[in-house]
């Protein structure tokens, strides 16, 4: 039993995820601000008992542009050929152009509400649409994600996103010029005012570089340092697509995710998202140097970007955390599921992420590696304490339904697995933020 501070509430469940396994008998105290505060067996009885349900920590969605939700559904035809990221990136375009306040709030509450009824209770959404008037660099989008999230009730990390050119050494154009950061001076100005917005029960920031092909080398140096200094994790898409690294190195003489690893002092705070085109080297080395990498497996499925390449790769499950990114589909345990399977069907091998002593997870445990990346590790990405039930983190649970289709027959030893690769979020029953219920 652990316990520390007073409880304002005390809840069990059938089954409690304890960090190894679901055990009974299993209460969790949490205070009035919504942190644990007990974890164990109890004398008192619990204020709210759920019957017929298990708890586990709620998914940490690393990576996500809501407003691209708005695309579900469109470009999945193609009567002018095959497709490819830039196709899809000019409806995107598209939507971009369409967005006002409104638009930006509606959408952004859809996406957050589904990502609750799936399992999520934290976001980093990674927000680069700034402006109405690109000219006036009005940045009234801004506020919008935050007003949206507290609609929705979900806690965000909203990662501030620096966008100055539409390539490598290319002027914005169209849609993009409403991602336009003029200045680092002015972005920290802006950043330090949204800031002072924040909801600090459910609401924090983080900072993003959008890619190599929207910052130079200096200004993602420079962002990243100030990220350290201030504390604040720092993340940026990397190696996406192959003309990515092909621009990179034309211009720079390396491949992106190199060029970070020698251009940064530290790879401690930093989240490369996507890697799906990087050498095996590089992502060992900037793994190895204590980087995370988010891994967007439906959307880079839907998109066509490719499958990760980790024949020489150092144990990623260490380092790994997950996203929805275009969230053209909502369903986090597929997310999960779908990171193992693309790489068994590329190596034709079961049991990749299956976890070690290194890793903190049981050798040979797949669905444990992976429940760990989509909730401690990714809460570790965006510098949030959740991700895990233990005393001094906030009590942002999941609730599984054990009487779900999906998980009939399920045991206290399988029901995990069983969720991971037998279930969706049908099997979710409800989810928790700071301890409060929806």
């Amino acid at each position: 039993m652990t316990t520390e501070g007073e409880a304002a509430q005390v809840i069990e469940a059938e089954l409690t995820w304890t960090g190894e396994r679901f055990e009974r008998g299993v209460r969790i105290g949490i205070d009035s601000t919504g942190r644990i505060v007990h974890v164990g067996p109890g004398d008192s009885p619990p204020d709210r008992v759920f019957l017929r349900r298990a708890i586990l920590p709620g998914f940490v969605n690393v990576h996500s542009h809501a407003f691209q939700r708005g695309l579900r559904g469109l470009g999945e035809s193609f009567p002018a050929g095959a497709g490819s990221f830039w196709t899809w990136r000019e409806a995107m375009y598209s939507l971009v152009e369409r967005l006002d306040p409104d638009t930006l709030f509606d959408l952004s509450v859809q996406a957050f509400r589904e990502m609750r009824l799936s399992g999520i209770t934290t976001v980093g959404e990674f927000h680069y649409v700034h402006h109405v008037d690109p000219e006036a660099m009005d940045w009234a989008l801004d506020q919008v994600l935050l007003d949206a999230a507290c609609a929705a009730g979900i806690r965000l990390v909203l990662l501030q996103t620096f966008y100055r050119t539409g390539g490598i050494g290319e002027p914005l154009r169209g849609g993009q010029r409403r991602f336009r950061s003029e200045d680092l001076a002015g972005w920290w100005e802006q950043f330090d005012r949204l800031s002072a917005q924040l909801d600090p029960q459910c609401q924090s920031m983080g900072v993003a570089a959008h890619s190599i092909r929207a910052a130079t080398p200096k200004e993602i140096r420079s962002l990243h340092e100030e990220s350290l200094r201030r504390g604040l994790p720092f993340h940026i898409h990397v190696e996406e697509v192959v003309k990515e690294v092909e621009d990179a190195v034309a211009a720079y003489g390396s491949r992106p995710l190199a060029l970070l690893n020698d251009l940064l002092s530290t790879q401690r705070n930093v989240t490369a998202i996507h890697c799906t085109q990087a050498a095996p080297s590089d992502l060992a080395g900037f793994i190895g140097a204590g980087g995370t990498v988010c891994l967007c497996p439906l959307t880079e499925g839907n998109l066509g970007d490719g499958i990760l390449d980790l024949s020489a790769t150092a144990v990623l499950e260490k380092s790994m955390a997950f996203g929805t990114d275009s969230n053209a589909r909502i369903a986090f345990p597929e997310e999960l599921r779908w990171a193992e399977y693309v790489q068994r069907l590329r190596q034709q091998r079961r049991g990749v992420f299956r976890g070690s002593e290194t890793s903190g997870t049981s050798a040979g445990d797949v669905s444990r590696s992976l429940l760990a990346a989509g909730t401690r590790l990714g809460a570790r990405s965006l510098g949030v304490a959740t991700g895990e039930i233990a005393i001094g983190q906030w009590a942002d649970l999941m609730l599984l339904d054990l009487d779900a289709p999906a998980l009939a027959g399920a045991t206290p030893e399988t029901l995990l697995p069983g969720f991971v690769f037998g279930a969706g979020p049908s099997a979710v029953a409800g989810t928790a933020i700071g301890g409060m219920w929806s």
